[in-house]
């Protein structure tokens, strides 16, 4: 392993046990949608021991039609904005809440290549969406570099940073 992915498992895991602490002071519990991570921001959080207390389940949609049968998106919102697209990420956050008990649900669709980007939604091109129970969806577009497997591990760190800082902060 190299030592840019050593720091970035080690980042990883700061972030789900910070997570987890500040989860459980709050008696909260968690969701996930994943397409483009392929379920591996769900891993990472079961990596942890003691994760049942706050992570509920999780979902990988990686086909419209999962996006559509397991979290409700509307065929016709995947028709209009694509699957990767912020207003996606958002039908997936709250079909995250919507069919779990969660308190709050992460989304996360993109390229992550090497194939499958257009010059509209390049390779890297990752849409995230995060929401609380009892607040709006907040959603956000961010652009990575490198390989496939760079392109999942720096959306898997931001996705959990950005609800650190925003719904947990």
């Amino acid at each position: 392993m190299t030592e840019l992915r050593k720091a970035d498992v080690t980042g990883l895991s700061a972030l789900v046990y910070d997570l987890g602490e500040r989860m459980t002071a709050r008696g909260l519990v968690m969701a996930t949608v994943e397409s483009c991570t392929g379920g591996g921001i769900a891993q990472a959080l079961t990596d942890v021991p003691g994760s049942s207390a706050w992570f509920e389940c999780g979902w990988v949609t990686y086909s419209n039609a999962a996006k559509t049968r397991l979290v409700g998106v509307a065929p016709a919102l995947l028709d209009a904005h694509g699957a990767v697209s912020e207003q996606v990420a958002a039908a997936m956050a709250t079909g995250g809440l919507t069919h779990s008990g969660a308190d709050l649900s992460l989304s996360v669709t993109g390229v992550a290549g090497p194939g499958g980007g257009s010059p509209d939604k390049p390779v890297g091109m990752v849409c995230f969406g995060w929401q609380a129970r009892d607040g709006a969806v907040r959603t956000e577009t961010r652009h990575f570099d490198g390989e496939r497997h760079e392109v999942r591990r720096q959306a898997m760190l931001h996705a959990l940073a950005s609800l650190l800082e925003h719904e947990l902060g």
